[in-house]
């Protein structure tokens, strides 16, 4: 019996997960990428961790759509803020120098689909964040926080020009 509602339970859970907005995202040629490197780490690890972030950011983005949302997103460019310099610190090692002329960017192709209604937006962006300093990071715990922010700016204006509706209002084009 115990074991009967156990399962219950996580089905209930599970199932409600999968009718939240969700986010699949496409690393498209990461190796032509402008900047997705780091101080000494190593590549393939740093892209890893990289891609892993960038793909739950997208997700709590996601989280703000209406239920049965899919916005799928394929990443075709990252700049990260910063620029990679093996020149400082005095030990010839590598480090990210933040500064205002290497603001991030990060280029992309969307489509915003709901499960009965197919798709409702898609695009091509390519977003910057001139003043990325000038606002601070993220208020998020994350290691790209001016990325992060630059996000979720995009994903605000979507939202604020009706392109991309708000969690419990109707989705563009459906009715109430």
């Amino acid at each position: 019996m115990k074991k009967n509602i156990l399962f219950a339970v996580a089905s209930s859970i599970i199932g409600c997960a999968a009718y939240a907005g969700e986010a699949k995202v496409t690393w498209q040629e990461p190796d032509k990428y402008t900047d997705i490197r780091e101080g000494n780490e190593l590549l393939d690890r740093f892209r890893e961790q990289l891609f892993k972030e960038f793909e739950l950011m997208l997700a709590d983005l996601a989280k703000q759509l209406p239920d049965d949302c899919l916005f799928e997103v394929t990443v075709t460019d990252v700049d990260l803020a910063g620029e990679v310099n093996g020149m400082h610190a005095g030990a010839w090692q590598n480090i990210r120098i933040i500064k205002d002329i290497y603001w991030p960017r990060m280029s992309f192709t969307y489509t915003f689909k709901h499960t009965t209604q197919g798709l409702l937006a898609s695009g091509q962006e390519d977003i910057k964040d001139l003043g990325f300093l000038s606002g601070g990071r993220s208020s998020a715990m994350t290691r790209f926080g001016y990325e992060e922010k630059m996000l979720q700016s995009w994903f605000k204006k979507q939202q604020r020009d009706g392109k991309f509706p708000v969690k419990d209002k109707p989705a563009p084009n459906q009715k109430p």
